[in-house]
């Protein structure tokens, strides 16, 4: 998908090395789950996020002590960009800012008079921080919540639209806005709404989606109907478990969506039949492990794996490499020619062989 031709326009906001909106890619955000007072376990799991290839990390900052954290983190070197996570002390916001944190998740209409709103919006003028607005279901203003009784989709963009406007009212636009809810169709319509109401890039996600599948799905079909439609900057994959998962699931689903630049190895496989003739299923998770053993899963290339001869070279046309099973044999098959046939055995080594063969090619192009 080339996501900047269905793209909605936003401004440009930089979060340390990583920008998002414009034309820039869409950024994966996790966060920490980590005790942000145990500097060694935070820095420890932010290394490991970012190994895994998370773009922007957010933490929890709930008090000034936990900000020496951040001081302490920002001192070490560490490259990718951190949010402090902040709610109601407008003091804990200027302090991370003086050190130097990457961006600001606050909500300014929690934190006190208008003063507090300056001094906070003044700070991170200064210091090139932006501020992120982050509205969830659970959590709107009693005057919005009143006015339309429940956290409706409109309540939702009404509130983001309120936060933003407190820190409009002091010349500060460098916004990043997130609204997020637990139910799949209000995120995306609150959403929606909010994409032709301001001009701020987009922090995507579907808040308390739970963990295991139903986690993983709700997320998927809240962040991808929305990236499908061209709405979304930044998003991250919330789930009761382990961040680093959070992150290999962001990875699956740009490259699901297939957006240009940012998807890795597409596996297209058929669900079989009663015409499969060979171990289709068997042979598809050997080969997802071949893949990962051998360091190919970034390799942007579409494999097939088609159980048929009947319908497999067809649906296996527009794939760089694959092929279409037979009784104990299959044909090799590449952008829609045959190339031949191979035993069963020899499939896995002929895939992971010729997928060696398209990441030397393409390193040899990147280096010329």
């Amino acid at each position: 998908m080339k996501y900047n031709a269905i793209r909605r326009p936003a401004r440009e906001v930089h979060i340390g090395q990583v920008s998002v909106g414009g034309q820039n890619p869409i950024a994966i955000q996790s966060m920490t789950n980590t005790d942000t007072h145990d500097v060694a376990a935070t820095m420890a799991q932010i290394r490991t996020l970012t190994a895994a290839g998370c773009d922007i990390i957010r933490l929890t900052v709930p008090d000034l002590e936990a900000a020496e954290t951040i001081r302490i983190l920002k001192e070490s070197g560490l490259t990718v960009p951190l949010v402090a996570d902040i709610h109601f002390d407008y003091r804990i916001a200027l302090r991370c800012a003086a050190y130097g944190v990457d961006k600001i998740r606050i909500n300014p209409g929690n934190i006190g008079d208008d003063d507090r709103v300056k001094a906070v919006a003044d700070a991170c003028r200064e210091r090139h921080i932006p501020i992120r607005i982050g509205v969830n279901s659970g959590s709107l203003e009693k005057h919005i919540l009143g006015k339309y009784g429940a956290p409706t989709p409109q309540a939702l963009c009404e509130s983001a639209l309120y936060h933003a406007g407190l820190l409009e009212k002091f010349g500060f636009e460098d916004i990043v806005i997130s609204i997020k809810a637990s139910t799949v169709p209000d995120m995306i319509a609150a959403n929606r709404e909010l994409a032709t109401a301001c001009p701020y890039p987009l922090h995507l996600g579907v808040t308390e989606a739970g963990g295991g599948d139903m986690g993983l799905i709700k997320s998927s079909v809240g962040i991808g109907a929305l990236l499908c439609e061209g709405i979304g900057d930044t998003f991250r994959i919330s789930l009761t478990d382990d961040p680093v998962k959070e992150v290999e699931a962001a990875r699956k689903l740009l490259n699901a969506l297939g957006v240009e630049g940012q998807c890795g190895l597409q596996i297209v496989s058929c669900p079989t039949c009663g015409r499969t003739k060979i171990d289709l299923i068997a042979l598809s998770s050997a080969f997802r492990s071949a893949v990962e053993a051998e360091g190919l899963a970034d390799l942007p290339v579409k494999v097939a794996l088609m159980g048929c001869a009947v319908n497999g070279p067809g649906e296996a046309r527009e794939a760089d490499i694959g092929i279409a099973g037979g009784r104990g044999e299959a044909l090799l098959i590449s952008r829609g020619e045959v190339l031949g046939k191979i035993p069963e055995e020899e499939i896995i080594p002929t895939l992971i062989g010729r997928l060696k063969e398209m990441k030397q090619n393409q390193e040899a192009g990147t280096q010329g």
